[in-house]
């Protein structure tokens, strides 16, 4: 268990404002599924869902990184989590999925002209002697935009992915499990990006994502 413990380079538990901001988080909490639900929650709300916030360099990928831009998407929030997690000493691990998303912007799909989401990131929390999924990415004020339900956390059952919006349509669907893993692989994440996103990875390489692109004020699609 020592392993899901330790820190990495992308998972840095050790780093000083992720400690201070795990250890914050948890201030009163006794258990450890206590501290688990209140990290969950820090994370899930106060990064802020991004998905243009998606850059291909080592540094983005970590922890400390996230906390200092305030806003991400799934798989450095889910990094983020598991870092805080182990801050506390809670043993944790990524997981990584791919996903159908029936509720996204015209304009993000435009860029990734597909509405599947490779590898999609969540944390796995090992609390009483079993692991949990808990997978932090959409905060609440985007969920009620898209009115779809946030996806809660009590530290007993898995909390995965919206399968549903309020209105019972489809929101997720579940494709591909990646499996779990100690650390980012991100070799093999960043190679999978860009087969699946060429023009996504196109612009960000030529720095075109500017003012134009912005999540939380795009028509949703259809």
């Amino acid at each position: 268990m020592t392993e899901f413990l330790q820190p990495t380079t992308f998972i840095d538990s050790d780093s000083a404002t992720v400690k201070a901001f795990a250890f914050e988080a948890i201030e009163g909490a006794t258990s450890d599924i206590e501290k688990a639900i209140r990290l969950y929650y820090a994370v899930r709300d106060s990064i802020r869902y991004d998905p243009y916030k998606f850059y291909l360099n080592e540094e983005n990928f970590t922890a400390s990184k996230t906390l200092s831009t305030g806003s991400s998407y799934c798989i450095p929030k889910a990094i983020l989590l598991t870092a805080a997690a182990r801050a506390v000493g809670i043993p944790a691990q990524l997981g990584f999925a791919d996903v159908k998303n029936h509720l996204s912007t015209k304009k993000l799909l435009d860029l990734m002209e597909t509405d599947i989401f490779i590898w999609h990131g969540y944390s796995v929390l090992y609390l009483n002697e079993q692991w949990v999924k808990a997978t932090p990415a959409f905060n609440i004020e985007m969920c009620e935009r898209f009115d779809v339900r946030p996806l809660e956390f009590d530290g007993i059952h898995d909390s995965f992915m919206h399968a549903f919006n309020k209105q019972d349509q489809q929101h997720m669907e579940y494709l591909v499990d990646h499996g779990i893993f100690s650390d980012l692989p991100y070799d093999t994440l960043i190679n999978a990006i860009k087969k699946t996103y060429p023009k996504f990875c196109a612009m960000l390489a030529q720095q075109q994502l500017g003012n134009d692109y912005n999540f939380n004020q795009e028509e949703i699609s259809a």
